[in-house]
C-alpha cells in the first residue's frame, strides 16, 4: 500500500496546531494571542486565517485532538489487558491515560488544562466527545465494582471523578524529566485501590 506524503497545505496546518497547543499551554489561551502563535510558526498572522477561522476553531481542533489521543490510549489498555485481572487492567488503563497526557506532546495536556476556560461555544462543540470518554471510565470502573475489585460501597461517578480529576492535576505539580511516569501510575492506581489507610491501624 501506498502511503501518501502530507500536503504542504496539512504540513503548514499542523505545524499551526503545534505551536498553538504549545502556547496555549504555557501561556493560557487568552494570553497566546494569533500573532504570537504565527510569530513561532515563522508566517504572517493573516496566513493563520487560510486554514483557521478564528482563534476559537484552533481551540477547539486541538481539544478534539487531545480527546482522541486519551481515548485511543484507553481502547489500546483495553486490548492489551483482556481478560486480565480487574487490578492490572486499571493499572494499565491509568498508566495509558498519564502517557497520553505525557508522551503525546501538548495535545492532552492542553486540553485539561484549557477546556473549563474556554469559550463556550467550544465546550458545547467538544462536550460529547469528552462524556463519551468519560462513560468508558465509567463502565471500567462498574466492571470492577461488578467483579468485587472496588468495595460495595464505591460511588462509581465520583470515584471516575476523582480519579480523573487526580491524574489530570498531575500537570500542574509533576515533572516528567524528573520523576518516573510508571512510579506516578503505580502510586495512583495503588492510592485509588488501597487509599491512604492503613488496614492494620484503627
Amino acid at each position: 500500500m501506498t502511503i501518501a506524503e502530507p500536503t504542504v497545505e496539512t504540513a503548514g496546518r499542523d505545524r499551526i496546531l503545534d505551536e498553538a497547543a504549545s502556547l496555549f499551554l504555557k501561556q493560557g489561551y487568552e494570553a497566546a494571542s494569533v500573532r504570537r502563535i504565527a510569530e513561532a510558526v515563522g508566517m504572517q498572522a493573516a496566513s493563520i486565517y487560510h486554514h483557521f477561522n478564528s482563534k476559537e476553531d484552533l481551540l477547539e481542533v486541538i481539544l478534539h485532538r487531545g480527546l482522541e489521543v486519551m481515548t485511543v490510549a484507553f481502547d489500546d489498555a483495553s486490548t492489551a489487558t483482556l481478560g486480565a485481572p480487574g487490578r492490572e487492567r486499571l493499572a494499565a488503563h491509568i498508566r495509558a491515560h498519564l502517557a497520553a497526557l505525557y508522551e503525546n506532546g501538548p495535545y492532552t495536556a492542553t486540553h485539561v488544562t484549557t477546556f473549563r476556560t474556554a469559550p463556550e461555544n467550544v465546550r458545547t462543540t467538544i462536550v460529547p466527545q469528552r462524556d463519551a470518554y468519560e462513560a468508558l471510565w465509567t463502565t471500567l470502573l462498574n466492571d470492577l465494582l461488578t467483579s468485587g475489585v472496588l468495595t460495595p460501597d464505591t460511588a462509581v461517578g465520583p470515584a471516575r471523578l476523582m480519579l480523573l480529576g487526580g491524574m489530570n492535576a498531575s500537570v500542574e505539580w509533576f515533572d516528567p524529566q524528573r520523576g518516573s511516569l510508571d512510579d506516578l501510575a503505580h502510586l495512583i492506581t495503588r492510592q485509588t485501590l488501597y487509599g491512604l489507610s492503613n488496614p492494620l491501624k484503627n
